[in-house]
C-alpha cells in the first residue's frame, strides 16, 4: 500500500488525542500530528530491514557458537546480533530522513501539514505556486532547497553504506 495516500488520509482526519491535552490546539498540536503520522508510517522500511538482517545472521557459525556456550538468547542478542545487525539499519535509517522530508513537504504542501505561518518547505512552496508566474523565484528556491537537502542526506546514507559494508 503506498503510504503517501495513507498519510494524506490520517492527516485530513480531525482526529483530537492525548497530545491536544498538553499541546492546546495551536500549531504545536498540529505539528505533534504530523510527527506522529510520519513516525506511525516511517518506521515499517527500517524494521523489515533490521528483522532481514537479524534472520540472517541467527544462522551464522558464531551465533550458533554461542548458543553452544550457552549464552542466553537476550545476550546473543545484544552482544552478537546487534552490532553486526546495527550498520545497515544506521544506513536505512539515514535514507529515510529524506523520505520524511518529502513527506512533510508533501503534506504541508497539501495543507495537511503545518498550520498556515508556520515555516515548512512545503508551506513555502504552496505560497511560491500561488505567484508562479508573477514571481517563479518563489516556488524554484524551496524546491531546490528541498531537493539538495535530500539529495545530501541520500549522499551521506550512500557514504555509510560504503564505510560500514564489510563485504
Amino acid at each position: 500500500v503506498p503510504v503517501l495516500p495513507l498519510m494524506i488520509v490520517f492527516s485530513a482526519l480531525d482526529i483530537e488525542v492525548l497530545w491536544v491535552d498538553w499541546a492546546g490546539r495551536g500549531n504545536l498540536a498540529s505539528v505533534i500530528k504530523l510527527i506522529v503520522i510520519i513516525v506511525f508510517f516511517g518506521w515499517m522500511t527500517v524494521a523489515r530491514l533490521a528483522r532481514a538482517a537479524a534472520l540472517q545472521l541467527k544462522g551464522l557459525e558464531f551465533v550458533t557458537a554461542a548458543r553452544a556456550l550457552g549464552s542466553s538468547h537476550a545476550r546473543i542478542l545484544v552482544v552478537h546480533v546487534l552490532p553486526n545487525a546495527l550498520a545497515p539499519i544506521i544506513v536505512a535509517a539515514t535514507l529515510e530522513v529524506g523520505g520524511n522530508i518529502l513527506y512533510e513537504a508533501a503534506l504541508s504542501f497539501l495543507g495537511l501539514g503545518v498550520p498556515p505561518g508556520t515555516p515548512s518547505w512545503g508551506a513555502l512552496l504552496d505560497q511560491g505556486v500561488a505567484h508562479l508566474f508573477v514571481a517563479p523565484h518563489l516556488a524554484i528556491f524551496p524546491g531546490l532547497c528541498v531537493a539538495a537537502l535530500v539529495l545530501g542526506f541520500n549522499f551521506l546514507g550512500d557514504g555509510l553504506r560504503d564505510v560500514v559494508d564489510v563485504r
